[in-house]
């Protein structure tokens, strides 16, 4: 393995940010853990877990060359994820009475349906996107990197956010009969919406 521990150790602090970094996902985990608790939320994560692994293959693989071939098409990107944040976080605050965990689409039952909407989540995720192609080439000289360093990186991009998941899931189990709660539910959607907003404000100049 070529890579370096301290890279590899920013990189892994990183990843623990983009966690943090309200999105999507977010919002798919709450519906999940909302409407049916850690047991219908695990397999979301899961299945973000597969897009996690998806992304750094693709930004080594080659997609990478594109961005630093053609410096439009990263800003492109960067606006159509602005917008998309801005608008997310807009239609939340908008619904903000609305049960989270109405929309069908993320909480049908079963565990098959909610690893699909997890892979869904992170593959359609322009923060995730934005990440894997802008910034993952920024921690390592991807055109020399080994078969060994690959496997690092793409176990690293997808343990650090699946635990992170995992725990957001188990937290908002453990509080979801508060968070029911009409006001507690209008508090968390606009906290929910401003954060998306406030993503969706910050990534341009990023």
């Amino acid at each position: 393995m070529t890579l370096n521990p301290l890279d590899l150790a920013l990189y892994s602090v990183a990843l623990l940010i983009l966690f943090l970094t309200p999105g999507p996902v977010w919002l798919a985990l709450m519906a999940r853990a909302v409407s049916g608790g850690f047991q219908s939320a695990w397999p979301l994560a899961v299945g973000v877990a597969v897009g996690d692994v998806v992304w750094p293959l693709l930004a080594i693989l080659g997609l990478s060359w594109i961005t630093s071939e053609y410096d439009s098409a990263l800003t492109i990107l960067r606006w159509v994820a602005c917008a998309f944040f801005l608008w997310l976080g807009w239609t939340v605050i908008r619904n903000a009475d609305t049960k989270i965990a109405s929309d069908s689409r993320l909480t049908r039952p079963g565990m098959i349906a909610g690893f699909l909407a997890g892979v869904a989540a992170i593959l359609g995720n322009p923060k995730a996107i934005l990440f894997y192609m802008g910034v993952l080439p920024g921690f390592f000289d991807l055109s020399a990197v080994t078969r060994m360093d690959i496997a690092v990186i793409c176990a690293l991009s997808v343990v650090v956010p699946l635990i992170g998941n995992l725990c957001f899931a188990l937290l908002i189990d453990r509080v979801r009969g508060w968070i029911s709660s009409p006001s507690a539910l209008r508090r968390m959607n606009l906290t929910a919406g401003g954060l998306l907003i406030v993503v969706g404000l910050i990534l341009p100049f990023t």
